[in-house]
């Protein structure tokens, strides 16, 4: 069972992001500030619910949220400030934008860089212990593959209506064939690593 606060009597947002490791699109953070004694037994880490969950979770969550909002980096933007800035800086937007200001941020990860004046806690693995975090979580990750479906639209190749951007093979084998769209990360690693032959 997930924890509904870190500091109780403190108005929390959960803070996460999703899209890290893509190859692909924006970075999506989300912040989410939950009603005091919230509880949802099905609320989880997005990566432990299946794709109807989220979705179905995503709708109780902007439902019930005392605020909730979601931000975005583009894959130009990462390929100038790096990807581990890129998911502070989404964040930090993310936080910005909503309607009622926290008096705490909970980070879901081991760092962060802040560009509020909120006091904040880094969680590792926060996604799976606070409620907040959970839930943010399941939006970035759901308003991230709302994008990428879209993209999937403009650039059909690269398969990201089932791979969403991260490395899959047909992800590689799309971008060797066709080479990369304009929203591919170019200081990321994009073609398959060589084995060298040596005779």
């Amino acid at each position: 069972m997930l924890k509904n606060c870190y500091n109780k009597g403190v108005v929390e947002a959960g803070c996460d992001e999703a899209g890290r490791g893509c190859l692909a699109g924006p970075v999506y953070a989300a912040a989410v500030i939950l009603p005091a004694n919230y509880s949802n037994e099905k609320l989880n880490d997005s990566k432990q619910l299946t794709e109807r969950q989220r979705y179905e979770l995503r709708e109780q969550i902007e439902r019930d949220a005392v605020a909730w909002a979601v931000a975005a980096v583009n894959n130009e933007e990462i390929d100038k400030i790096n990807i581990l800035n890129a998911s502070f800086h989404a964040m930090n937007m993310a936080v910005k934008k909503l309607k009622k200001t926290p008096e705490s941020l909970l980070i879901d990860g081991n760092r962060f860089k802040n560009e509020t004046d909120l006091p904040f806690q880094c969680i590792v693995k926060g996604d799976g212990k606070y409620l907040s975090i959970a839930a943010a979580s399941i939006l970035a990750k759901t308003y991230r593959d709302d994008y990428m479906l879209e993209a999937h639209k403009r650039f059909p190749a690269y398969g990201w209506d089932t791979n969403k951007g991260y490395p899959t093979s047909k992800h590689y084998d799309a971008i060797e064939q066709y080479g990369i769209s304009p929203l591919h990360r170019k200081t990321y690693a994009l073609y398959r690593q060589k084995e060298l032959q040596f005779n």
